[in-house]
């Protein structure tokens, strides 16, 4: 069975750790541990941010939010591969737990309707049966999330050029982040 902390751990490294970020041009605005406060503004994390307490419950607050918002969803603790369990989690942080699922859906030949729910909990467990199988998987998704960024970039080129150029400037570290999921 697939192990989250081993995952979490190399995820929030990959997601710059525990720090507070704004990096212009990026969509999610500020992040703490790769928590984008536009897309998580609830987040009980971002009162002890505004008030100055970066301690050690707040790393607890980040380890609990990346397990119950993601891990948890994928069922990641009954997962049998910790690489397969690791790509969809961490493409599930990076890019969203719908589109994570929805492309381990399609490797698997599952509805892509982005819910890891019984049918793709045993699909996936059905599909994943040896390390030659692993490595199918892996390498698929890592392909198929370089299309995923590709197409964001070339998406832009519909919009202004400065979002273009912002879009384009995190081409590389996405990349990096598939190739983290080789190390």
């Amino acid at each position: 069975m697939a192990n989250f902390e081993a995952c979490y751990e190399k995820v929030i490294l990959i997601e710059g750790g525990y720090r507070l970020t704004e990096v212009k041009g990026d969509r999610g605005g500020m992040t703490y541990a790769g928590i984008a406060r536009k897309i998580w503004p609830k987040w009980e994390g971002w009162d002890k941010i505004d008030a100055g307490e970066f301690d050690a419950e707040l790393t607890g607050m980040v380890r609990t939010f990346y397990r119950k918002e993601f891990w948890d969803r994928i069922l990641g603790d009954d997962i049998g591969a910790q690489a397969v369990a690791y790509h969809i989690y961490a493409f599930a942080v990076n890019a969203g737990l719908k589109t994570s699922i929805r492309i381990c859906q399609r490797i698997i030949g599952a509805t892509p309707d982005g819910i890891f729910g019984d049918k793709t909990f045993r699909k996936l467990d059905g599909a994943i049966q040896d390390e030659k199988d692993v490595r199918i998987f892996t390498t698929t998704f890592s392909l198929l999330k370089i299309f995923r960024y590709k197409n964001i970039c070339m998406n832009d080129v519909r919009r202004k050029y400065d979002q273009v150029e912002s879009d384009q400037k995190f081409l590389c570290g996405w990349i990096n982040r598939v190739q983290e999921g080789f190390i």
